[in-house]
């Protein structure tokens, strides 16, 4: 790392950082701009091998420099120093392009620890960020698990229709089936044609293997 772009317009901060970067990457060159459009113009003008950016900056947001970054300098390594712990800051970040996200409250110990693993190529995360993306996408998982059950129960067959489903499962005809249930095979019919819409299905071979993944009738469930 041995150009450095600071983006940092609180001046304690923007020296902190500087002298965090310039301990941890000895005779690197850092280029310290105060304000989106500074770092714009920067970015055109120059090349970064790494960029510490705030995200909230007097004329715009940090995340732009992050994007023009990634446009026009790829292997230029964007990570974010800043104060917002929240989702909207933090994503949007990320999809920017940030390889990194580090909060202000850590010690200058622990900023320089990611900072050193950023430069091996380990993408760095501040532990209450690391904790809010896993809450995340926890929750995420938790959602697609819950639209799946709601889409299931929405496609609840009835009692009548599961035991025709089940007979199909193992291989009776609609004829068999009708002798069973006593019912005609018309009826059948209109059961069976019920069932393939609930299910999504347009085949026995189909129906039979969601049976078998309901745990109707023997198979992988």
């Amino acid at each position: 790392m041995q150009s450095l772009l600071l983006v940092e317009d609180t001046p304690h901060f923007a020296q902190w950082l500087a002298e965090v970067a310039a301990s941890t990457f000895a005779g690197a060159e850092i280029t310290a701009c105060v304000s989106r459009a500074a770092a714009l113009q920067a970015v055109q003008t120059r090349r970064f091998d790494l960029a510490l950016i705030d995200l909230g900056l007097p004329d715009g947001s940090g995340v732009d420099v992050i994007a023009a970054l990634k446009d026009t300098q790829p292997n230029a390594v964007s990570v974010v120093v800043t104060i917002f712990d929240d989702d909207d800051h933090l994503f949007g970040a990320l999809q920017a392009g940030a390889f990194g996200y580090l909060l202000k409250d850590q010690s200058t110990e622990l900023i320089a620890q990611h900072l050193q693993r950023i430069a091996r190529g380990e993408p760095s995360l501040s532990p209450a960020i690391a904790r809010r993306v896993l809450g995340y996408f926890g929750q995420a998982a938790a959602k697609r698990a819950s639209l799946a059950s709601a889409i299931e129960a929405a496609v609840a067959l009835t009692e009548r229709e599961t035991e025709v489903l089940v007979l199909v499962a193992k291989g009776l005809t609609s004829t068999e089936i009708a002798n069973l249930l006593a019912i005609s095979r018309y009826t059948v019919a209109d059961y069976v044609k019920q069932i393939y819409k609930k299910l999504n299905v347009s085949s026995r071979a189909e129906a039979a293997l969601e049976a078998m993944r309901r745990g109707l009738v023997g198979g992988k469930a």
